[in-house]
């Protein structure tokens, strides 16, 4: 015999069938995928070349066409524009001019590189001053942001020196697809004229270079192409007479990532050594362990410091400030650059 509800109860919950969840689930499934399709195709094309990246680009490519030809792009991006959500767009790093002296566009030194050649012999010491500061441009990716971000202050702090960070995130020299880097320097040149520039680059490097046809990483044509790329950044950096520091990559947690990041900073080091204005700099020896390892924390000053943060890739603050006492070591002895301590 069937109950009968009380008067005044409620009355008895419906039960949605599960098809009829697992069909909302899949409509709302497929409204996102239309939505993001563009976003996803971008993180697909700067993903690392292979079957992965293959097939996810031909099942993207028509959807993320489909989302523009609708306009539901444009309506995406508005909505991340507003919500300030960003991502990995190309051009989208960070990009911070200190603001110390010089503010004004200084005359002095417009070439540094003869200046620090005679300064080698010891004839010239750089000697920059608040009326005339030295112009410093870094450059790189993340890990290039996490030096940056410290040696921007340090710099600002000694009262000489007016230092712009141009920092991209997951960038580098084998995938100008994504992100062009001598494009973008060209532009920093033109705009901030530095006299020294800082360039720690290569950590997200270790990828095949996409064709047609790929060229496998770890290949002999794969160092060819890239010291190619490094040597005509170099080249470009160096043109109108700047000084470089060439940070390497640090040692990773990673052993198959640190094997390939010692492998990029050797072809970097073979190359600054012959081009004329380019100083090499390990940052090995100031965040690494005592044999140049990977060290998540090192001793300093008689304490530990913690160096690298939990991914084991990039750098904590304590850590970016002892490479940023490096380059500026390196500026004051290599570069006879006169900087306030």
């Amino acid at each position: 015999m069937q109950d009968r509800l009380a008067p005044g109860s409620p009355p008895p919950r419906q039960r949605a069938r599960w098809t009829s969840i697992l069909r909302m689930c899949l409509v709302g499934f497929a409204i996102w995928l239309v939505l993001d399709a563009p976003t996803l195709q971008h993180n697909a094309e700067v993903s690392p070349v292979g079957t992965r990246r293959t097939v996810a680009l031909a099942i993207l490519r028509p959807i993320a066409a489909l989302s523009r030809d609708l306009g539901l792009a444009h309506i995406v991006g508005a909505a991340d524009d507003l919500l300030g959500r960003h991502g990995n767009r190309p051009g989208n790093g960070s990009v911070f001019v200190s603001k110390g002296p010089g503010h004004h566009r200084s005359e002095s030194t417009p070439g540094l590189r003869s200046s620090a050649a005679a300064a080698s012999s010891g004839d010239v010491t750089i000697k920059p001053t608040a009326a005339h500061p030295l112009r410093v441009l870094i450059v790189g990716d993340s890990l290039g942001i996490d030096l940056g971000d410290a040696l921007v202050n340090d710099l600002a702090n000694t009262g000489v020196v007016q230092a712009t960070l141009d920092g991209q995130v997951s960038t580098g020299l084998t995938r100008p697809d994504y992100f062009n880097w001598p494009a973008e320097l060209e532009q920093d040149l033109a705009k901030y004229r530095p006299q020294v520039i800082v360039i720690m680059i290569g950590a997200n490097d270790a990828q095949d270079f996409p064709g047609p046809p790929d060229i496998p990483y770890g290949t002999p044509q794969w160092d060819a192409m890239y010291q190619q790329r490094v040597s005509s950044f170099m080249q470009e950096a160096t043109s109108g007479g700047a000084e470089v520091v060439w940070v390497g990559m640090p040692p990773m947690q990673d052993p198959g990532l640190s094997a390939a990041m010692s492998h990029i900073d050797a072809i970097d080091r073979s190359e600054a050594a012959s081009h004329p204005g380019v100083f090499y700099l390990s940052s090995a020896a100031a965040i690494g362990g005592p044999d140049g390892q990977y060290a998540a924390y090192v001793e300093h000053d008689g304490q530990e410091v913690q160096v690298r943060e939990p991914d084991g890739t990039h750098i904590t603050a304590d850590g970016s400030e002892l490479l940023s006492q490096a380059v500026m070591a390196a500026m004051r002895t290599d570069l006879h650059i006169s900087l306030p301590a």
